[in-house]
């Protein structure tokens, strides 16, 4: 499976196990609520899945790398106990609470989630003395006589032996007790993940075009060669960084993160043209509707990775805009949301500001929460600290208009958000219009425009703001991408009847 389904599984795993039956007790045993064993190739995404897991489901999330952990860290320490049986007293060996354990318990006693995800990775590639441990706590979800709480799922995560020499097969008694799910590299995965993080448009386009450069490890006279899912995303973050400091990105900073020398020259000199055509096409121009004849032919006249890689730039500004309206329509929807339950409040009766004191708390203690519990991914955290930043102006303005109409003042400065959320939209729509009518008349009905229309689609940004506020040339195209599917599988099945 590719990662994107082990995700899901791995939710419903979440959901099967939470069912309670009409005493409350759990649906399954917690006997029974085998722990997840994800086993794949380094650097897929393992470990960022988990984080998307825990903020999707709402639940806790506690991380461990096992191998940074001894015996006595993972297990707990030994001590000596008196204990009495049949009136006689014995001294008994006890153990200290695990560490991994004890992050379990304070995370709760913190955040009051009751259930969550305790994940280890690396689980196949613990010291010796380790091992026999975890194969306990896998298999009985103890360490020494500590128990894991109820209501938390163990996700194990582990390389197969090709990618790492240091691992440990498990035995027939362990594997039988666990859920395995067998996890590959899967670009078109990948891909629809890159979209949804806003991953810079030089990297998908490329892969676009060498999906086969996406993941590669090889065993050279050089030693291990790779280039992994992880490496192409951290290159993402470092291309935004440079270009926000008007760095220049080296083939020596591209090969920092593309382990494998000959991909990462080849995408150097790949984003040595595709920075090149930025200058070039004047994507600003194109958007605000304004280009000239001579940008038309020489995108009619182009190879076919130029064309894309013209496209791909037109794709990220148009994401770029998409999202800015999706987090403004978003961070209005917070705002109303918080804002109704302070109007009922004041109406009756209380105190305006001490009711907007209120509410700034809980959300402050959301995001405290949310945080210490995992339950908060990145986009999460942003949206709480947006709604959170506007809910402390409105605070000031009360301060500082004493005697003014509260409500009314609070309207006010909630009506300028959604102005503002309005006008996002309609540039935004603009550019999307700009950018079909110039790809129409520089490539008519190409296959690059159905490709176009297929990236928008697919973009969770685009395709969000085609739903939500319209785009009539995409409806258009889509249309015709639609008849023509359609003709193409009724010709299919009339062919295979002949």
């Amino acid at each position: 499976m590719n990662i994107q389904q082990a995700k899901q599984e791995i939710l419903n795993t979440l959901r099967a196990y939470a069912i309670r039956d009409a005493l409350g007790e759990y649906a399954i045993p917690p006997v029974r609520q085998r722990p997840v064993l994800l086993m794949g190739p380094p650097g897929i995404g393992k470990t960022q899945i988990m984080e998307q897991i825990a903020a999707e489901a709402g639940v806790g999330l506690v991380s461990y790398t096992i191998t940074h952990h001894t015996r006595q860290s993972a297990v707990g320490l030994p001590f000596i106990e008196k204990q009495t049986f049949s009136g006689r007293e014995f001294s008994v060996t006890e153990y200290t609470m695990s560490e991994i354990l004890a992050s379990v318990y304070q995370l709760m006693e913190k955040t009051g989630v009751r259930e969550g995800i305790l994940f280890l990775d690396e689980i196949n590639c613990v010291s010796e003395t380790l091992a026999p441990m975890m194969l306990q706590f896998l298999q009985c979800k103890r360490f020494g006589n500590q128990t894991l709480p109820a209501g938390w799922l163990i996700v194990a995560a582990g390389n197969p032996p090709e990618y790492n020499k240091s691992v440990r097969d498990f035995d027939v008694v362990t594997l039988d007790r666990v859920r395995r799910m067998d996890v590959r590299e899967d670009y078109p995965a990948w891909k629809k993940y890159a979209a949804r993080k806003g991953l810079h448009s030089a990297v998908t386009s490329y892969l676009d075009i060498k999906k086969d450069h996406f993941y590669r490890v090889e065993n050279t006279v050089d030693g291990l060669q790779f280039v992994t899912a992880r490496g192409w995303e951290d290159l993402s973050e470092i291309l935004f960084a440079y270009e926000k400091l008007g760095i220049p990105v080296t083939r020596e900073v591209v090969g920092e993160y593309l382990q494998l020398p000959a991909i990462a020259k080849d995408f150097a000199n790949y984003l040595d043209l595709y920075n090149k055509y930025r200058g070039s096409y004047r994507v600003e121009e194109i958007l605000a509707g304004r280009w000239e004849r001579l940008a038309l032919s020489q995108l009619a006249g182009a190879p076919f990775d130029e064309r894309l890689a013209v496209m791909s730039l037109l794709l990220s500004r148009l994401t770029e805009a998409a999202r800015r309206t999706r987090w403004q329509d978003q961070l209005c929807e917070d705002l109303y949301a918080g804002l109704s339950a302070l109007r009922d409040r004041i109406a009756q009766g209380a105190d305006a500001a001490e009711a907007l004191a209120g509410l700034v708390e809980r959300r402050r203690e959301a995001l405290r929460r949310g945080g210490e519990a995992g339950s908060l991914d990145r986009e999460g955290r942003r949206r709480l600290l947006a709604e959170l930043a506007k809910l402390e102006a409105y605070q000031r303005a009360l301060l500082q208009e004493a005697g003014a109409e509260a409500m009314e003042l609070i309207r006010e400065r909630f009506a300028a958000e959604t102005a503002e959320r309005e006008r996002l939209g309609a540039e935004t729509g603009r550019f999307f219009d700009c950018a079909f009518r110039y790809l129409e008349e520089a490539l008519g009905e190409s296959q690059e425009l159905v490709i176009f229309v297929t990236e928008v689609t697919a973009g969770y940004d685009t395709s969000w703001f085609v739903e939500n506020f319209g785009c009539e040339a995409y409806y258009r195209h889509n249309r015709e991408l639609l008849f023509d599917q359609t003709r193409s599988r009724i010709r299919r099945e009339i062919e295979a009847l002949e």
